[in-house]
């Protein structure tokens, strides 16, 4: 499976995903800039990535505490999500998400 992210510079990486791993577990793991401070835990809103259009409806909706977290991402657009909330499955090989300015390190 696949997951393509593009950088805050507008770099795009296509990255190896396993199935039932966060997505910002393996953004991270790749050594992309994501600050990810609470681990998963949807604390905070420092893995917020952006999803292309064509995957939006693909993804399960945002829970009420995602969308209070991304609400205080200064960046958030209609298809922001937090990658920590993304569980990698078949369904989503070849997810195409754009990393946040606000999730930089």
């Amino acid at each position: 499976m696949k997951i393509y992210v593009t950088d805050q510079t507008g770099k795009k990486h296509e990255l190896d995903a396993i199935e039932g791993w966060r997505v910002m577990e393996i953004i991270r793991d790749h050594g992309l800039p994501i600050k990810a401070e609470c681990g998963g835990a949807c604390c905070c809103a420092t893995c917020h990535v952006y999803v292309d259009e064509a995957w939006e409806d693909k993804l399960y909706p945002k829970s009420d505490d995602e969308d209070d977290m991304l609400a205080e991402a200064y960046d958030e657009e209609d298809n922001s999500r937090l990658s920590c909330q993304i569980i990698m499955s078949e369904e989503l090989d070849g997810l195409e998400v754009t990393l946040a300015e606000s999730a930089k390190p």
